[in-house]
């Protein structure tokens, strides 16, 4: 989600290296997002008999920021142009507040019931329940391919397409992001009230 970013360092700087410079601290930022929200979660599994009110919680708190993000969807023209200093900052911010470790949580609140998995959830949900080490690893491999696709996008429109490409062909997701945070918050909550252990 960074990569305009980098696009727009590469522009103001006229340099390709100055696009280069840009993914790391963007990489860096949505890594730590990712391991601030994953983290605190992955210590919560010891909390087994806090589990039900966890994962209300945690539905409530998707609803609440899918409102939220429904309601505000203007962008500040201030992220228009962010300093490459303040870059990861930035990046670490955004993906906080867009949940990029947020896709993880089902698995260690258990909201994902292994009846309703295919093999490829499961062996995610048997990893990440492994250890914090293959946590860390999988945000890690996770931050790396998100660098390297954003990096792709980024030069493509640096060298190649420009910024009328971009003024064309983009458009805002932000409603629909908006939505499927609060519906899955639903469908997260009413699985959670309805289950009686």
């Amino acid at each position: 989600m960074g990569w305009p970013l980098a696009v727009s360092a590469g522009l103001m700087e006229r340099s390709s290296r100055a696009l280069v410079a840009a993914l790391g601290p963007l990489m860096v930022g949505h890594l730590l997002a990712m391991l601030v929200v994953i983290l605190p979660f992955s210590l919560l599994v010891a909390l087994v008999e806090w589990q039900r009110q966890v994962q209300i919680g945690a539905s409530l708190l998707v609803i609440g920021f899918g409102v939220f993000r429904f309601v505000t969807r203007r962008h500040p023209r201030a992220l228009a142009r962010i300093r490459p200093t303040q870059l990861g900052l930035w990046s670490f911010a955004v993906a906080v507040a867009h949940g990029a470790g947020l896709m993880l949580v089902p698995v260690y609140l258990g909201l994902c019931r292994a009846a309703d998995l295919d093999r490829s959830h499961e062996a995610a949900g048997a990893l990440i329940n492994a250890n914090l080490g293959i946590a860390l690893l999988v945000s890690v491999v996770h931050s790396v391919a998100m660098i390297v696709a954003g990096g792709f996008s980024a030069w493509l429109v640096y060298r190649y397409l420009g910024l009328k490409f971009v003024s064309r062909s983009w458009f805002n997701l932000d409603a629909t992001w908006a939505v499927s945070l609060v519906l899955v918050g639903v469908v997260s909550l009413a699985f959670s009230l309805t289950d009686r252990q």
